[in-house]
């Protein structure tokens, strides 16, 4: 259940719009997961690779494992927004109803934003021929992929706002009150 966690004598809410982000940033991400899984039963989707591996048995189970793991990693995010993400819950052995160090969540979430930023957010300077982009057979399907991978360019960036927010929120500084 997404609710305000009591810090201290004072209770700092999740701003609305935290929580708006990190419940949508599943479904932001998921037209880039879709458009993967064919891969996984070589459908090339109009691409045009003369050096693309041949397909092997692995990629369909490796392809819709990333997609799934995609999306859990999304759905990770709503920690940042809940109260698992300040206080462990109680099915977790030795740590139950203890707080949630702030850089306990906050490292990994900012590390994964950068992350995220870095393989993502350079997309549009490939569609601008300042890195290599893989091909197309036609425009329509170069139209397509780039909508439903153009997405996932969103995902490093709420991270951070969602690191942000929760920094504000869970570190006492005079700003977060």
């Amino acid at each position: 259940m997404l609710k305000n966690i009591p810090v201290g004598d004072t209770e700092r809410p999740v701003p609305r719009w935290a929580l708006r982000l990190a419940k949508a940033l599943p479904f932001v991400v998921l037209p880039h997961c879709l458009w993967r899984l064919p891969f996984a039963f070589d459908f090339r989707m109009g691409t045009v690779d003369p050096h693309a591996p041949a397909y092997v048995w692995w990629s369909t189970p490796y392809v819709i494992g990333l997609s799934v793991l995609t999306e859990a990693l999304t759905i990770l995010t709503l920690g940042l927004v809940s109260g698992w993400g300040e206080v462990f819950p109680r099915w977790v052995p030795g740590l139950r109803g203890r707080r949630v160090p702030p850089l306990a969540a906050l490292g990994p979430a900012v590390l994964g934003g950068l992350v995220l930023v870095a393989l993502f957010d350079g997309m549009p300077l490939a569609w601008l021929g300042v890195f290599a982009e893989v091909g197309y057979s036609n425009g329509w399907w170069m139209a397509l992929g780039r909508i439903c991978t153009s997405t996932a360019m969103f995902w490093g960036p709420i991270t951070l706002a969602l690191a942000w927010s929760y920094h504000r929120r869970r570190c006492h500084h005079p700003a977060a009150r």
